[in-house]
């Protein structure tokens, strides 16, 4: 049997702005405090107001909680150059643990912004219903790759005139089997339903079976076009 590893299982949480990253990440911290020792590093741009509202949250102690201000694109400090990260969750472990888990949250990005295996362990990509519904069809490596892609918010799809349903279904024809979970962060089954794949990451890693996958940073992909039934592709750049 493998030994236990000797640091913390560290999941990523990438996504777009507003799509509920920080939120996910108390649900989780509330769920699974109680039984794990647990620490959240954060990125923003050039605040720490992430971290200032997890603490907010009560739902670990503040000195669980750091902040990494990025002053570059958010993808830049959890895939290009992950040194600023790896200090801080390094530095963390060392004034707090051991730990269990420490959650990485990225600042929001783009759907092309995954984390570097060197930074992460297994990723979560965050969407939500408001964001539109074509989303999960349109693709790149966070939505098509991550471990786990939440769709969010699922309780105002009616109010935006999304299709969770349509979310899913196009979300599963990308993610060649990985989970994708329709979640409400106000319904506690969707929370323990997160917190328990979380914890099955968490098993893995002691374990010594969870090897972390590279999502690559710009990942081409390749789709029939509706009308033409031909074959093209094409990679998900956005602006900032």
């Amino acid at each position: 049997m493998s030994a236990e590893p000797e640091r913390a299982l560290r999941v990523g949480i990438a996504g777009p702005v507003g799509t509920g990253k920080s939120s996910l990440a108390a649900a989780l911290c509330g769920a699974l405090s109680d039984e794990l020792r647990l620490g959240v590093v954060t990125n923003d741009i050039y605040t720490d107001e992430d971290a200032r509202f997890l603490r907010s949250q009560g739902v670990l102690a503040p000195e669980r909680i750091v902040a990494v201000q990025t002053g570059c694109c958010p993808h830049t400090a959890i895939r290009d150059d992950v040194s600023e990260n790896l200090l801080a969750v390094e530095t963390l472990e060392a004034a707090e643990g051991p730990l269990d888990i420490v959650f990485v949250e990225s600042g929001g990005d783009n759907l092309t912004a995954t984390f570097s295996p060197a930074l992460a362990d297994t990723q979560i990509f965050v969407l939500d219903c408001a964001g539109g519904d074509d989303v999960p069809r349109k693709g790149g490596p966070g939505v098509e790759r991550a471990d786990l892609l939440v769709i969010n918010k699922i309780d105002i799809a009616p109010l935006v005139g999304a299709s969770v349903e349509r979310m899913v279904s196009d979300a599963n024809d990308r993610r060649e089997g990985r989970p994708t979970f329709p979640t409400s962060l106000r319904a506690p089954d969707d929370v323990v339903r997160v917190a328990d794949w979380v914890r099955g990451e968490l098993a893995r890693h002691r374990a010594g079976e969870l090897v972390p996958a590279d999502p690559g940073p710009m990942a081409p992909h390749v789709h029939a076009a509706d009308d033409h039934h031909h074959d093209h592709e094409h990679s998900h750049a956005h602006t900032h």
